[in-house]
């Protein structure tokens, strides 16, 4: 191979390669837009237990799990201590949970002086259930969870329990 070439092919796989870096470069820094689903979470406003009002934006940029419980529901309150245990895990990674209870004030309050969850509680009240089908619950069964990841986009489903070290996978990815 004469010099010429040699200089034109190295010169290509340059030019090539800062063109690559400069792609990556470009999508991380404009990442693309969350679909309408989750750009209409991230707008949504909870009532807070302390009668403030919590924005959701204020969790995105980092990795969510958003988990939609009540105090009536049976396998909500069986799962509700390892998301506490899993938020506690994982908090120091960036994660945060919020947990949106399907349900009333005062049940709430009273479930968490006897169950403390390390976590944020809003209310979601009965439009909760229109929310999780929303968020791909078609069926509007609790509990139910859904991971946001940092580009607010909806990246992860469950419903049903929750399991510990299947959130504790999650987090390792």
């Amino acid at each position: 191979m004469n010099p010429i070439t040699r200089r034109l092919m190295l010169a290509g796989t340059g030019l090539g390669a800062a063109a690559l870096g400069a792609a990556f470069a470009w999508r991380r820094m404009h990442p693309p837009a969350a679909s309408a689903v989750a750009q209409a979470f991230w707008a949504r406003r909870f009532p807070g237990l302390d009668g403030s009002e919590l924005a959701v934006a204020r969790w995105r940029g980092r990795p969510l799990l958003v988990n939609f419980w009540a105090t009536w529901c049976p396998p909500c309150v069986k799962e509700l201590p390892e998301i506490n245990q899993f938020y506690n895990e994982a908090k120091g990674r960036g994660w945060q949970v919020l947990g949106l209870a399907v349900d009333q004030a005062e049940p709430v309050k009273a479930f968490l002086q006897k169950t403390p969850l390390d976590f944020a509680v809003a209310l979601a009240g009965p439009e909760g259930l229109g929310l999780v089908r929303e968020l791909g619950n078609p069926a509007g069964g609790l509990p139910f969870s859904v991971v946001f990841d940092e580009t607010g986009e909806i990246s992860w489903r469950r419903l049903g329990v929750s399991r510990l070290e299947e959130l504790r996978q999650l987090a390792a990815h």
